[in-house]
Order: C-alpha cells, then sequence, then structure tokens
C-alpha cells in the first residue's frame, strides 16, 4: 500500500468521499464525512493532523494504521463520531535496520523509497526515511510528483524516560482534475480517460511541513505521562478549470457537447499548532480494579484562503466558446497556457482562526474477571473568528460541550466478548456557506452493540457490530451552488458490520470485511433561489448501503524460497452521487492479483494486478459534474532488499 486510500478500503464501514480532484484524502466513517469541501480528519501518532491542504498522505514511514470505531473515538478531539483513524510512523530503533525499494508499473510510474535506522550513541537513536514518485495516469495530460522525506531521533533519557522527534516535509505536483461530466445524468457517455481540464494550468504545488515532539515518562511499572507537542505548516497554490452549471441547472449548452468551466486560482495556507498531555495508570478500590486516562489537549488553527476566478464580460446572444472559458467534451482542444483567462474576479479572501481546548477523563473498572465498565467524557471549548478581507468584516462563535460516555463488555468465556457503548460527541466545522455565514458544530449522539471473537492462538480475530448515529449540523455539497457546503439539519446513520483476520489451515490467510449502512437526511433544507434542495429521507452522498472485502493469501516455499500468491475481491455498492438530486454512481466489483517472492533472505520481489477484468467504475462524486473516475487495469512490480 502505497497511499492511504488503498488501506482503508479493507476496513469496514469507511467509504471514499470527494477529494477535491485528487488534492486530498476524504472519507467517510459509518456513514458520516464530516465536510466534503476540507479534508478528512485523521492522527498521526495521536495528534490531530488532518487539518490542512498537505495533499494525499503517503504511506512510507507507516508503521500501522489504527482504526478506533463507534462512541469511544469521540473522546480524543475532532475524529468523526464514526471512527477515528491513527497513522503510527516508525520509529528508531537501537538495532541498525534498513531497505530500500523500487517500484514500477501502468502509466510510467516509477517509485523509490528506502528506510534506515541505527544508534547513535548508546541512548541516541535515528531513523530516515522518504520516497519519490514520478507518475503518469490514465487520466490524459495528468502526472504527478512527489517527494517525502521523515527524519527522526530517539533519545533514552533514562530507564524510564525517553524524548522522540520527528520531522516530515512532503512536496507534490498534482493537477486540478475534477474528473469526468455525466451527460443528461449518465455516465459512460464520454471516455473515463477523457481530461476537461487544462494541461496549461499546469500542476497544484502543495507543501507539507511537520514537526513532532513527544515526552514519555514512566513513574512504575503502573503509571505513566505523555507529554508532546506538534506544528504543522501547509500549503496549496495553483490554476484549475471547474465545470459549472450552464443554464438552468443543466451542465452542457444547447449544442449537447458544450461545458462550460470556471478557471479558479486557490492559495491556501494553514498552520496547525496541537499540544497534548496524558496521563495514565492502575489502580483498585476494594476489589474494584480501574484502568484511568486523564488528558488535556489544545489546537490553534489557523487558515488562510483566497480563490479568484475568470469572470467572462457581458454575454452576446451568441458568445463564442473561449470566452465562455468553455471546451468541447467529445472533442477537446486544449490552449497554450499563455492563452488562458486571467482570474479576474475573487471568488473568497479571507483568514480564520480557530482555538480549542479540550480535557477528558475516561476509567475502565474491572467488576469481576468477566465483566468490565467505561465510564468517561469530554470538555470542549472552541472559538473561531473569521477575517472577510474584501468587505473588512468578521465573524465570529465561542462553543462548549460536554461529551459523555458509557460502555460495558462481558467475557462469557475468554475468546469472546460482548459489549455495548452510547456516547455523545462534538466536532468544530470550517469555513462558512455561500452566504458567508460559520458553520456551527457537528453534535453527534451513537450507540453501539457488538461482539469480538479472538482464538486462543490468537489466529482467527472476528468482529461484529450493530450501530445507530444521529448527528446535528451535518454538512454537504451545495447543490443549488457548486463548490460550496451546505448545512442540512440532522442526519442519521445506522447499520451493522463485520471485520475478519485469520490464518487459516495450509498456509492460508484472510482478510475480510462487509457493511450494510443507511445514512440519510432526517430534516428538509429550502432555498429561496432553487426551492426544495434536500428532503428527509435524502441519502448522504457517497455512501454506499452495501460493500464488501475479501482478501486471500496462501504462502508456500519454491525450491526452498518463500513465496506467496493472492487474490482480492471488492465490492462497492450504488451511491448517489449529488446531493439532492436523483444521480447515482453505479455499484462495482474490482478483483487484485498479487505475490511475492523472496530471492534471498534480503532480497524480495512482489508484484500486483489491480482491476484484473479492466472494470469501468467511479470512485466518488461530489456532482454530477465532477465524478471521479477509477483507474482500469494497472499492474506494478517491486524490488525491496534489506540490510
Amino acid at each position: 500500500m502505497t497511499t492511504l486510500a488503498n488501506a482503508l478500503d479493507l476496513v469496514s464501514g469507511i467509504a471514499r468521499q470527494n477529494s477535491f480532484g485528487g488534492m486530498w484524502d476524504s472519507f467517510a466513517v459509518r456513514g458520516f464525512a464530516g465536510d466534503i469541501n476540507v479534508p478528512s480528519g485523521f492522527l498521526v501518532n495521536g495528534f490531530n493532523y488532518g487539518r490542512g491542504f498537505g495533499g494525499p498522505r503517503d504511506m512510507s514511514g507507516v508503521e500501522r494504521i489504527d482504526v478506533l470505531k463507534g462512541p469511544s473515538s469521540a473522546l480524543f478531539g475532532r475524529g468523526e463520531p464514526g471512527g477515528t483513524v491513527d497513522i503510527i510512523t516508525k520509529k528508531p530503533q537501537f538495532e541498525q535496520h534498513g531497505s530500500f525499494g523500487l517500484q514500477g508499473g501502468s502509466y510510467h510510474d516509477i517509485r523509490v523509497d528506502g528506510d534506515y535506522t541505527a544508534p547513535l550513541t548508546q541512548s541516541l537513536a535515528m531513523r530516515l526515511n522518504g520516497a519519490f514518485e514520478d507518475s503518469d495516469s490514465f487520466r490524459k495530460t495528468v502526472h504527478t510528483r512527489k517527494w517525502t522525506i521523515a527524519p527522526s531521533l530517539l533519545w533514552k533519557i533514562t530507564d524510564k524516560t525517553s524524548l522522540s522527534y520527528q520531522l516530515s516535509y512532503t512536496r507534490q505536483d498534482i493537477p486540478f482534475d475534477r474528473g469526468i461530466v455525466a451527460v443528461n445524468g449518465r455516465l459512460g457517455v464520454i471516455p473515463v480517460t477523457r481530461f476537461l481540464g487544462e494541461p496549461g494550468d499546469g500542476p497544484n504545488k502543495v507543501g507539507d511541513l511537520g514537526h513532532q515532539l513527544q515526552l514519555q515518562h514512566d513513574f512504575n511499572h503502573n503509571w505513566g505521562l505523555q507529554l508532546g507537542f506538534g506544528d504543522r505548516l501547509t500549503d496549496m497554490e495553483g490554476f484549475g478549470e471547474t465545470p459549472e452549471l450552464a443554464t438552468a441547472r443543466q451542465p452542457l449548452f444547447r449544442d449537447g457537447r458544450t461545458l462550460s468551466r470556471q478557471r479558479r486560482y486557490i492559495d491556501y495556507q494553514t498552520e496547525d499548532l496541537v499540544g497534548r498531555a496524558e496521563l495514565s495508570g492502575e489502580f483498585k478500590t476494594w476489589s474494584l480494579k480501574h484502568h484511568v486516562l486523564i488528558g488535556t489537549d489544545y489546537d490553534a488553527f489557523d487558515f488562510d484562503s483566497v480563490q479568484k476566478r475568470y469572470r467572462p464580460p457581458a454575454l452576446s446572444s451568441n458568445p463564442s466558446q473561449a470566452a465562455l472559458n468553455a471546451i468541447d467534451i467529445f472533442a477537446p482542444v486544449y490552449r497554450a497556457a499563455n492563452a488562458l483567462p486571467a482570474t479576474n474576479a475573487v471568488v473568497f479572501n479571507q483568514k480564520e482562526k480557530s482555538r480549542t481546548a479540550g480535557g477528558y477523563v475516561q476509567d475502565q473498572i474491572d467488576v469481576t474477571k468477566k465483566i468490565k465498565i467505561r465510564l468517561g467524557g469530554r470538555f470542549d471549548d472552541y472559538q473561531q473568528k473569521i477575517n472577510f478581507r474584501t468587505n473588512n468584516s468578521s465573524s465570529s462563535q465561542h462553543q462548549t460541550a460536554f461529551s459523555p460516555q458509557v460502555g460495558a463488555v462481558y467475557e462469557p468465556v475468554r475468546s469472546l466478548s460482548l459489549y455495548v457503548s452510547y456516547g455523545r460527541g462534538f466536532r468544530p466545522n470550517s469555513g462558512t456557506d455561500y452566504a458567508g455565514t460559520p458553520f456551527r458544530p457537528e453534535r453527534t449522539r451513537d450507540v453501539e452493540i457488538g461482539a469480538k471473537y479472538s482464538s486462543l492462538d490468537r489466529r482467527i480475530e472476528i468482529s461484529m457490530d450493530a450501530f445507530r448515529m444521529t448527528k446535528d449540523n451535518i454538512l454537504t455539497s451545495d447543490p443549488a451552488r457548486v463548490g460550496y457546503s451546505l448545512a442540512i439539519g440532522k442526519a442519521v446513520s445506522q447499520g451493522v458490520e463485520t471485520d475478519i483476520h485469520a490464518a487459516l489451515p495450509y498456509g492460508f490467510r484472510t482478510i475480510a470485511s462487509a457493511s450494510y449502512i443507511d445514512a440519510h437526511s432526517t430534516s428538509t433544507v429550502l432555498d429561496p433561489d432553487f426551492g426544495r434542495v434536500v428532503a428527509k429521507g435524502d441519502p448522504l452522498i457517497n455512501i454506499p448501503a452495501w460493500s464488501a472485502n475479501v482478501l486471500l493469501f496462501r504462502d508456500f516455499h519454491v525450491a526452498g524460497h518463500q513465496a506467496m500468491l493472492g487474490a482480492g475481491v471488492n465490492y462497492v455498492g450504488r451511491r448517489l452521487g449529488e446531493t439532492g438530486t436523483n444521480f447515482y454512481l453505479p455499484s462495482y466489483t474490482l478483483v487484485r492479483l498479487i505475490g511475492s517472492f523472496n530471492v534471498t533472505k534480503r532480497l524480495v520481489l512482489s508484484g500486483q494486478i489491480d482491476n484484473l477484468t479492466n472494470k469501468t467504475w467511479y470512485a466518488n462524486s461530489y456532482a454530477a459534474l465532477w465524478v471521479y473516475p477509477g483507474a482500469p487495469r494497472t499492474f506494478s512490480l517491486r524490488a525491496r532488499y534489506e540490510f
């Protein structure tokens, strides 16, 4: 796995969302996605890290990805109520080890990555990992390039105290690609390879510079303290073409082939400063054993955003295609960079400052060996101020919330756990709607019941659960004003899911997941200009009712060398493709083949074929104007050498 999106496909209840033309990671957990006009929130080593515009997350230097689902995920801050994604990075080790990888594949994809760790002294160790990738795309004229590097240090101050520091730096060149347009609500009219932007716009330049500093101190065997600090700077700047409605909510003009577009320029810059402290430990009161977690965190987020667009001159009765910045979707003719129109009108120019201070406590009580209860809660104090530089005005809000949590676990036997949990959540929203009104924070309620089975030898792990979540002040894409978010009041998401990890007889292993989710609005939203835009009962965008994923591997030996072969099937059901309409993305089933061969103990060759049957599929959508297609059949080959 080299991308976060591909890794999260393996987890039940996670659905791909609008990625802003491939510019960031966006996903929904158990039906809720937050604001789809900004990247999805996630953690890195426990720190809030998803805010900002640092581009799609690369998987180099990643040890594992933890997905914490259910009400307890709200304990740690800005995650969605359905779950929190925490990316755990590789840490320095006091034994020398390194690896080097070279990968090539379809569409001239070349990737090089490396990882090296070693002790510098008896108490100080270092690690350095990074990657470079250069690739074309099945989308014609689209070319991306990425560099990432992450050095880190670990200082063992004493046997009980350690200090770690990690720097991460990433630069990416990513063309703005809104995908294809559905003609009269029909997909497949134009090929998925057709680029409807302008190559002359060049790539958007995306940057991400992050620092993390953590102190770990163990007072004794039972009690420990973590102190952490993080700072992340991101920037995104460049031009792109955004298809827009021509007339009467139709994407094409009367000729049925001319697509109107906005040429936009964006300049986004963010800084996210976070700090946290966490005390954990165990103690007993009579026969009850307590596992206590007490923490506090602070998040200071600054978002400086400028967006401009080309505004054509007064239209005549027969305006030219150039004046409209339009394109023929059946026979596109691209223009030279110096012939593209200037972005002469400001869409918005503003600076947002938000400050969130939070505290949380949790106590898991072992009532007996078989019964455990969990009590906890989180308090948030949130302040936001937005300065609108175009008219020298501002808006602000101040919100507080307490989010209680309670849960219980019953273990009738050592291998089986039955549980129930309930909790509330609080999640601030960034930005404003079309009228410049700031969004109120989202507030959620979540109840879950489930069961987990783990064989005594840990070879088989199965989890099953059922959940119901409600959310107030939910955001979705504004169908009346494409490109903006809209608050649609209340929504509900309910469903069931299961995950299986198993080591089977005869060298087989499997990872499988499946989910059913019913996520829909429980409010009706009326617009004074467009009438009803969202009705009670409307499904939420990009959320399939059914989805499933199965990977099956087999380990074996060839002439004394270890090898592996595997196959996988990924199914995603029909999904709403535009809020407030009857436009749906079709379901898809993708087949994958993977394999590896250990040439020596240090050299491993591996390969992968994705979308084996060359299925036409669509990964996500923002509107019928902006549908992002999935890749056709692709392959990759990789050599990895360890030293």
